[in-house]
């Protein structure tokens, strides 16, 4: 009955307007898969890999915003110690937020690779610098 009253009325819905709706639910998803899930997966797989990590020496801020050096790591557990008077607390891995120590060290790294670029542009400037400066000679 609908379809004899949309056919007299000239209208007939078409197939490719009632997939419209789907497409764009569909590119939807994709975008926020891209913008959200996937990044987020990302920073869970690189903090399990840091705690993973952990050795004795190392220095980690904790969750709660405790900062102390592991002295002792076992299997899901880490022992710190948090002060100059040797006070020693034992913690879950999950609860580890950073680890100061390889944080300091890839800042190291990549400090001495920007001084070592540096270095390589001011040689590769100089010998032109050298050349441009000799008089031209005439004969």
């Amino acid at each position: 009955m609908l379809n004899q009253i949309l056919m007299t009325a000239g209208t007939t819905p078409s197939m490719g307007s009632q997939l419209y709706p789907l497409i764009f639910m569909i590119i939807m998803l994709v975008v926020l898969y891209l913008i959200m899930i996937r990044p987020q997966r990302k920073k869970e797989k690189a903090d399990a890999e840091m705690r993973k990590n952990v050795q004795v020496g190392d220095e980690i801020e904790t969750i709660g915003g405790i900062v102390g050096i592991i002295t002792k790591v076992e299997e899901n557990t880490v022992v710190i110690e948090t002060s100059a008077d040797r006070c020693k607390m034992r913690i879950k891995k999950w609860a580890i937020s950073t680890n100061v120590s390889a944080n300091e060290e890839a800042k190291a790294k990549e400090d001495e690779l920007r001084a070592a670029k540096a270095e390589k542009k001011k040689a590769d400037d100089k010998p032109a610098k050298e050349k441009d400066d000799k008089p031209i000679e005439k004969d």
